[in-house]
């Protein structure tokens, strides 16, 4: 008995450590990963002589809003915010809409043929065409210039396509049979059994689309030749990324006074807000979502 309580107090006392110790990892990773965002957020409110006085702060002295009504008095920010709004949602429902209804024919193992397009899918996973030959087809289909370049090339994800097609496929069964016997065809329990049911994957798979198009920058630049049609990120891309001063890319975009520094971070800020904002709304079926396949019951 004695000993068994020894063995309890030790293993105890080591689980105690263990977790403290990924306790102390865990609250550095984050503060790590929040404090660049917060540096960001304080810039984007702090005057022109703090940035360039102090290399880092995540309290400005003095809060003003200059970069924040200067970029939304620019008709270039708020055509780019607004392009980018409507590619993401257009490009959210038709991503959706063509990975549901290719994914749930797919989970129905007696569709003939149905080995052969997953094997199709399967193959796209390990070998892509590259970005020349992709280049070449969007152009010979007319598409350059035009805001469904940056849908359609990717609108299905074969990864997601096949994590969907395993969910549909660990449905109750019986409830589509049941279905059918009330006299419902194939589209009527895709559409009153399937959908309803499938709530958490299409809320997780929603943001993993919304987020892969809202932060896409190689698309724009490669099949966008008008400066009129580009996206928000394409906007920070060339504020941020290129050698060029923020004023000079500015000026090239639109005629007007550059006012701070602080503009990369004001323009930062507002392309990762509306993603931030949109996730508590599907925090709830995300969290069940990223769990499908993982526990089985």
């Amino acid at each position: 008995m004695a000993r068994n309580q020894t063995v309890k107090h030790y293993s105890s006392v080591g689980s105690r450590a263990f977790d403290a110790i990924n306790l102390i990892l865990l609250i550095g990773l984050a503060v790590v990963t929040v404090l660049p965002l917060v540096y960001v957020l304080a810039g984007s409110f702090a005057t022109e002589s703090e940035i360039t006085s102090r290399p880092f702060f995540l309290w400005p002295e003095k809060f003003v809003t200059d970069t924040y009504e200067y970029i939304f008095s620019t008709d270039t920010f708020i055509r780019a915010l607004l392009t980018t709004i409507g590619v993401t949602a257009v490009g959210t429902a038709v991503q959706l809409l063509l990975t549901l209804t290719m994914a749930y024919p797919l989970a129905k193992r007696y569709l003939p043929g149905r080995a052969l397009v997953l094997n199709m899918v399967i193959f796209t996973l390990v070998f892509g065409g590259g970005m020349i030959p992709t280049y070449l087809v969007v152009r010979d289909l007319g598409l350059l210039n035009s805001y469904w370049a940056l849908i359609l090339p990717l609108a299905i994800n074969p990864f997601y396509l096949i994590v969907v097609k395993s969910f549909f496929q660990e449905l109750p069964q019986a409830l589509e049979e049941s279905a059918r016997i009330d006299g419902c065809n194939e589209l009527g329990v895709f559409l009153r059994i399937v959908l309803p049911l499938s709530k958490p994957i299409i809320a997780t798979f929603s943001l993993f689309y919304a987020v892969g198009i809202w932060n896409d920058y190689m698309s724009p630049l490669l099949y966008m030749d008008d400066s009129k049609k580009w996206t928000l990120q394409v906007i920070v891309r060339q504020l941020t990324a290129t050698n060029a001063d923020s004023a000079n890319v500015l000026q090239q975009l639109e005629s007007v006074t550059f006012p701070e520094q602080g503009l990369k971070f004001a323009v930062v800020v507002v392309a990762t807000l509306p993603i931030l904002l949109f996730y508590p709304f599907l925090q709830k079926h995300f969290a069940k979502g990223v769990l499908i396949g993982s526990v089985k019951e």
